[in-house]
């Protein structure tokens, strides 16, 4: 069977190039056969970033947004989304020459995961809304069933079938960062996180249930699971 996937966790706040080149270099190594199949764990200083479909006009020109990084040509799907400290980052760089060369199946898996984990590690039902990826929490909570709020975005790039990028989960940064954009290019929707809805999680408690649940998705007898050798 395929060597299970190591994981990488950058410690503290990981300035965007430095985690670019890291995943960067990862992956040609994996593309080179030179690698194992990796998980990146990591939290960035807060910015804003583009994916290849942002819009300029959705960077809004607000105070709130003086002090924070922006990163255009990111070369990730999606649009507008903010990085910052309590936001968890996960870059799976996997090979999917040796799992199934299908990105749809890709992002729904690695949605599906998220979704897992959060609904049993933590008790916070998701859901995914057609034509706007990521994961959103209808705000029973406050008695608006309707409203939907999203706690995770997601961004991924596939080069020769090797994945980049990934998702991004809220557990408690600064909502009020979001001001300064338009979230995904999302007008019906606004932004929640962990600690929002009451759940009070640490990184390294989070990072130990995406582990657990890892294997379920993208283990040997999933639809996304590596191929088994001869050997």
């Amino acid at each position: 069977m395929k060597q299970k996937p190591f994981w990488h966790i950058l410690e503290g706040l990981t300035p965007y190039q430095t985690a670019i080149d890291i995943m960067q270099k990862h992956h040609a190594e994996i593309t080179a056969g030179t690698a194992p199949e990796t998980v990146f764990l990591l939290t960035h200083p807060p910015l804003y970033s583009a994916g290849t479909s942002a819009k300029e006009d959705d960077l809004l020109p607000l105070q709130t947004a003086a002090s924070i990084q922006i990163i255009r040509n990111t070369g990730r799907g999606g649009q507008w989304t903010y990085h910052g400290p309590g936001q968890r980052i996960i870059w799976p760089v996997l090979n999917l020459n040796t799992r199934k060369q299908d990105l749809r199946a890709y992002i729904f898996y690695l949605e599906a995961w998220v979704m897992h984990t959060l609904k049993n590690a933590f008790g916070v039902e998701t859901q995914r809304r057609e034509g706007k990826p990521g994961l959103w929490v209808s705000r029973k909570d406050l008695g608006k069933p309707e409203q939907l709020d999203k706690i995770a975005a997601i961004g991924v790039r596939i080069s020769r079938w090797v994945t980049m990028h990934g998702i991004a989960v809220n557990i408690d940064p600064d909502l009020s960062h979001y001001d300064g954009i338009i979230a995904c290019g999302v007008t019906d929707g606004g932004i929640t996180s962990l600690a929002e809805l009451g759940h009070l999680v640490s990184e390294a408690e989070f990072d130990m249930a995406l582990q657990d649940t890892f294997h379920d998705f993208f283990g040997p007898d999933t639809e996304m699971g590596p191929s088994i050798s001869a050997d």
